[in-house]
């Protein structure tokens, strides 16, 4: 394959840094680590950026809780995720963190280029205040009634039932999370940024960029509603970013929290030294930029952001990828209603690439929720992978230990050919992120390769010693098939690749699909991958039970 010039700047949702991840987060991440692995086999330039969410009144409170300071839970916290990811094998090129001085001198930098663009408005409102807690609310730390759609139990700027976002005082019976009172009003200046004065350039946007239809819906129904200055300040108390020219005024998470996409790619490219964020991500550069979030941020991505870089000078996301909820066993997760999943949890019982395939037979470019059913998880998982992918393997070895285990130098090309044939289908759906129909494509030559040698039959074959050279001949074209498949689903289960690259003694990569073993050593067989026992999940199910 040729190489593509194009970079692409990747990025998942950065995780909010007060407290280990659940499988929510890990969806995503590994939604997001397949489609650059997929890239990066193809040949195409990829920077892989995250990092952990770091501000807000939830961080300085979850400090207090510990006894330590902001400062050092988000490092410890940052350190934590950081290494759960690695464990799943996401392959992340930089993972940062929001409060940093790259991401102070962006979000200064955004915010004064807005200003000076007329783009910052100034006016007293009115806060919820909780007077017993002696704290300004925070849009998560007040509950009340959707004031669209009369939803009970939601939060302080936006309504996951309908989608609506709106101010915390106009929630109806609104209630503090820490007292449980109504809280009283208080007023105060804060800064907006014009969102409806970018709504020109934001169509022009919308219209060419390939978002994915239900979300160019529901823009659509925004701007009907109508774009409201968005509000980019908080009061003191509160831990981030304080706004140039206050004292007692900070930026809200929302402003800060994506600019870390830039941050992160600053502190990457200072480990390059050739290249600045500005280079990569200005407006006027070729470079591809590609977000990867969860519907529950969707407006935070489509409508501010976007505004926000073109204030900045920055340019525009490329496309915004927008996937679902993840549901456990048919419910919303949830440590209170004890079905909930922390990452680590499960690493304590099974392997990731077992997660990692699961997932990815699920996924597809839609914004619908996904179930993560534990049961389905063991019969896929079993039947796919072990039934299916490593039986090629383990029932083809067999006939080749009279020859050493090497392969032979006659294959039956044809089949093969075929299974190569189908290269470009397939990567075709994971880059368009239709990974669970890629899955069905691969699990569909899967089961060629098994009636292959179904049809072979050389347990028969091989009770003659004149058929030698065709027992290995059949055996060494399921190899060959096998390892087809091994390249098409590196991406997915990038650690069992590897294992199955050094049981056949070949450190091919795509661009080596052409290339069969022939004449070729290959390792001893021992089992690649285990069935998923029912002691297993029933663990999965104990820990997701005592949240």
């Amino acid at each position: 394959m040729t190489k593509n010039n194009n970079l692409l700047i990747i990025t998942s949702a950065l995780p909010y840094a007060n407290g280990p991840l659940h499988f929510g987060h890990l969806l995503e991440h590994i939604q997001t680590d397949i489609w650059v692995r997929t890239n990066r086999a193809m040949n195409k330039n990829c920077i892989y950026i995250c990092a952990s969410d770091a501000h807000g009144t939830p961080i300085m409170l979850k400090a207090e809780e510990e006894g330590i300071s902001p400062e050092d839970l988000i490092e410890k916290v940052t350190e934590q995720q950081k290494n759960s990811l690695v464990k799943f094998n996401i392959q992340h090129d930089n993972y940062y963190t929001t409060h940093s001085e790259e991401n102070k001198y962006f979000s200064e930098h955004i915010f004064n280029s807005a200003d000076k663009k007329g783009l910052i408005l100034r006016k007293k409102i009115k806060q919820l205040f909780d007077d017993t807690k002696g704290l300004f609310l925070a849009d998560r730390y007040v509950q009340g009634e959707c004031p669209k759609c009369g939803a009970k139990n939601q939060y302080g700027d936006n309504c996951e039932i309908c989608g609506a976002t709106y101010e915390a005082t106009e929630l109806i019976n609104p209630k503090s999370i820490f007292s449980g009172k109504k809280p009283s009003i208080k007023e105060s200046e804060h800064l907006f940024f014009d969102v409806a004065a970018c709504i020109d350039n934001l169509q022009k946007w919308i219209k060419e960029t390939k978002l994915q239809s239900s979300v160019k819906n529901k823009i659509q129904e925004w701007f009907i509603d109508g774009l409201k200055p968005w509000d980019i300040s908080r009061d003191a108390p509160y831990f981030g970013f304080k706004i140039p020219g206050y004292d007692d005024k900070y930026f809200y998470v929302w402003l800060d929290a994506p600019i870390g996409y830039i941050a992160s790619l600053e502190n990457f490219l200072k480990k390059e030294k050739n290249k600045t964020s500005k280079d990569l991500w200005g407006e006027k550069s070729d470079t591809e930029i590609y977000h990867f979030i969860g519907k529950d941020i969707m407006n935070f991505h489509t409508l501010f952001w976007p505004c926000m870089l073109e204030a900045g000078g920055f340019k525009k996301p490329t496309n915004v990828f927008i996937h679902g909820f993840m549901t456990l066993n048919g419910k919303k997760m949830s440590k209170s209603k004890k079905n909930f999943l922390l990452v680590d949890d499960y690493l304590d019982v099974l392997k990731p690439d077992l997660i990692r395939y699961y997932l990815a037979s699920k996924l597809s470019t839609g914004v619908d929720d996904l179930d993560m059913d534990l049961k389905d998880f063991q019969k896929k998982v079993n039947t796919d992978l072990v039934g299916k992918f490593v039986n090629i393997a383990s029932r083809s070895q067999g006939f080749l230990k009279k020859d050493g285990n090497k392969l032979s130098q006659s294959l039956d090309l044809e089949i093969i050919d075929k299974f190569i044939s189908k290269k470009e289908e397939i990567f075709s759906l994971f880059l368009s992120r239709d990974f669970s129909k890629a899955i069905k494509e691969i699990m569909q030559l899967a089961d060629k390769a098994n009636q292959y040698i179904d049809f072979h039959k050389p347990w028969e074959l091989n009770k003659n010693e004149d058929n030698l050279e065709d027992v290995k001949k059949i055996a060494s074209t399921a190899i060959n098939l096998f390892r087809i498949l091994n390249l098409y689903l590196e991406p997915v289960i990038p650690e069992t690749s590897e294992k199955i690259k050094n049981y056949l003694k070949s450190n091919q990569s795509l661009d080596d699909l052409s290339t069969n073993l022939i004449n070729h050593q290959i390792d001893i067989f021992k089992p690649l991958m285990f069935r998923i026992e029912d002691v297993e999940i029933n663990k999965l199910n104990e820990i997701s039970q005592n949240g």
